[in-house]
């Protein structure tokens, strides 16, 4: 049913249209009459939009109006004032559903806000074809958008998930896979199982499954394409590493002369701690008094 918060003081109607991932013939009939019989048509690329329409042999016969993220602020406001005048409005993003990852959320908070019937139109997800594909375990997952792009914020972020125990969903660009599988093997652990999607759907569709620091090794010579990451999440040991002693074992290490770095390393994945947490515990012993 289509949902809003609180009383509907109007007649328009915002449709959230979720558009194929790679390949036309995945939409449904539903999409094609929303396409045709809406009122406005806000589309993240209108030439995309057309392109499809041409593929579908839809005619679009309402107005169309580009929405995407550079002026998503001011034209969402401009779209309600068209929903309270009783029209119906279909947002249609690139690839996927609006609002995920893409625009969308804006517009759907003033709508509801403004009691405007929101509903949506369902379609092919990146996020749930590639934790499908993935071979990891999809019965518990959460999906965790684009890493961010500074390393040491994603960094952060990264040793946030470390303990999650869910099946993790990422989206990344191809020119900053790499970087973000490195900084994923040293937050999870090197061996973490993981899975890298890379154009789902398309007539080049690969996945790439390994334990992340295999999949950074191989990611280093350069990857193309749309991309989603799925990582299993960190399974809870019956008892907790016992990281007083594996400290020890870096120190002892590093005394007789192995590079910290190296050691930490080596002591981390022997144990199936991430690298992170294991650095910081020896850091905090050597700067303890």
């Amino acid at each position: 049913m289509p949902c809003h918060n609180g009383p509907v003081r109007a007649d328009g109607r915002l449709v959230l249209a979720g558009a194929p991932i790679g390949q036309a013939g995945d939409v449904s009939p539903r999409l094609r009459e929303a396409l045709r019989d809406a009122d406005v048509v806000a589309a993240e690329d209108t030439r995309r939009l057309r392109r499809l329409a041409t593929e579908l042999d839809v005619e679009i016969g309402g107005r169309i109006v580009s929405y995407y993220d550079a002026n998503e602020a001011a034209r969402a406001q401009e779209l309600v004032e068209t929903l309270k005048e009783g029209r119906t409005v279909v947002v249609i993003t690139d690839a996927g559903m609006p609002g995920v990852s893409d625009p969308g959320y804006r517009l759907t908070r003033l709508a509801v806000e403004e009691g405007v019937t929101v509903t949506a139109l369902p379609g092919p997800s990146a996020v749930t074809t590639a934790l499908a594909v993935s071979g990891l375990p999809s019965d518990r997952f959460c999906f965790e958008g684009f890493p961010p792009r500074k390393p040491g914020e994603r960094a952060r972020r990264l040793s946030a998930l470390a303990r999650e125990e869910r099946t993790m969903v990422f989206f990344e660009a191809p020119h900053r896979l790499h970087g973000s599988l490195e900084a994923m093997a040293e937050a999870f652990g090197a061996d973490r199982r993981a899975a890298v999607c890379r154009e789902l759907t398309k007539t080049y569709e690969e996945v790439r499954r390994g334990g992340l620091a295999e999949l950074a090794e191989w990611a280093a010579a350069g990857v193309k394409g749309e991309i989603t990451v799925v990582v299993a999440g960190h399974v809870a040991d019956e008892r907790p590493p016992d990281m007083a002693a594996l400290v020890a074992e870096v120190e002892r290490r590093v005394a007789e002369g192995e590079q910290r770095k190296t050691a930490v390393a080596d002591v981390a994945r022997a144990a199936g701690v991430p690298k992170r947490e294991l650095y910081d515990a020896v850091h905090r012993r050597s700067s303890s008094p």
